[in-house]
């Protein structure tokens, strides 16, 4: 039988895949992981298998960093040469990172059916890399798995055929449900020496922490942040020597940390008065442990995170007094939302692995 290969190389990659992987698995489906190797450290990478339960990746491209034009090269040549050598039925690719676009790309000129998990986001912003890789790779996929209602009418505006497109929920939210009895915030708390109140924070958008300057911009704000309440930052490799030079661990409230496993660094964010973030996937993460999240950013993809849960878009300028307002400020602590986003329910997992399997049997193919 041809495997259906999941093509992985980023931290949120793997929280998505773990339950669509397990629900193949249920469905009896022949199974490869590739790991690209784009997030290289332990921390961002291996540790995630071990946590949640992920097969041994049955090969690492150990691809590393570089250029986008560098990185996304290197990952086609190593990914053409194992689709090649293993003929998928399907390939499954995640998020809207390097390693996405490139899966598809790959897979696209070799004729392999592709499904995206998390389709039809958007932010409008094409200064985003992962803004052109998200609307490419639906371009090219055969199988869009939506995760929020506004994404079916993304698609439908960019000529995606209706056909193509399931609203499936959200398998990162699946990750986060299975795994809730584990974020034991005492333990984290104990673990790093953080205070009994604290606002966690990262960052690692280009168009935060790339430019010297802006970076210093941001550390001043940050710094306005942790004059209110400590600050605890685990600092992703991106950006890490930017925000450093820029004075970040310079602050006595600031507590800097290394990059964090999921287990624990969820649970540092569930025992959080507030999360800071670019992130995308810690939006949606914040919306269910009902965290107000304050995302420092002009636009999100996920715009279903503001209306049902308890995220916010900052500018730098805004960051302190929305911080305060989170804190429970003269105006009262942000609200957290009961309700969850549609179809946010722990079950996106076994719901794609239904389309996967649907699909192929309509195709011929055995899996």
């Amino acid at each position: 039988m041809a495997p259906i290969v999941h093509v992985l190389g980023a931290r949120p990659n793997f929280v998505k895949a773990a339950p669509v992987i397990r629900a193949l698995g249920a469905a009896g489906a022949e199974q490869a992981v590739v790991h690209t190797g784009q997030h290289y450290d332990e921390r961002m990478s291996e540790i995630f298998f071990v946590e949640l339960g992920l097969p041994e990746p049955d090969v690492n491209l150990g691809v590393g960093s570089g250029g986008h034009a560098e990185q996304t090269a290197a990952l086609m040549i190593g990914l053409e040469r194992e689709f090649t050598s293993r003929s998928p039925a399907l390939v499954i690719v995640y998020g809207d990172v390097n390693s996405t676009i490139a899966a598809a790309l790959v897979a696209a000129k070799l004729h392999i059916p592709v499904a995206h998990v998390e389709a039809g986001l958007r932010s409008f912003d094409m200064t985003m890399p992962e803004e052109v890789n998200r609307r490419l790779t639906d371009q090219l996929s055969d199988l869009c798995l939506v995760t929020s209602p506004e994404a079916i009418g993304h698609l439908a505006n960019e000529g995606v055929p209706v056909a193509r497109a399931h609203f499936v929920g959200n398998p990162m939210i699946d990750t986060l449900l299975a795994n809730l009895d584990s974020f034991d915030t005492a333990k984290a708390r104990a673990a790093f020496d953080l205070p009994e109140r604290y606002v966690l924070a990262t960052m690692h958008r280009p168009a935060n922490v790339d430019a010297p300057g802006t970076a210093a911009a941001l550390v001043r704000h940050l710094h306005g942040v942790a004059d209110l309440a400590d600050l605890v930052i685990p600092v992703h490799p991106r950006g890490r020597a930017t925000l450093l030079a820029a004075g970040l661990d310079e602050h006595p409230r600031v507590h800097v940390l290394e990059p964090l496993g999921y287990i624990d660094f969820i649970a540092a964010v569930r025992g959080a008065a507030a999360v800071v973030t670019d992130s995308g996937g810690l939006q949606e993460e914040t919306t269910i442990l009902g965290v107000p999240c304050l995302t420092v950013r002009p636009n999100t993809e996920r715009p279903i995170t503001i209306t049902h849960g308890t995220n916010r878009l900052v500018t730098f300028e805004e960051l302190v007094p929305a911080a305060r307002k989170a804190l429970g400020g003269p105006d009262g602590p942000s609200p957290a939302h009961d309700a969850r986003p549609p179809l946010w329910d722990g079950h996106a997992g076994p719901r794609i692995a239904d389309v996967i399997m649907e699909f192929l049997g309509e195709h011929g193919v055995a899996a």
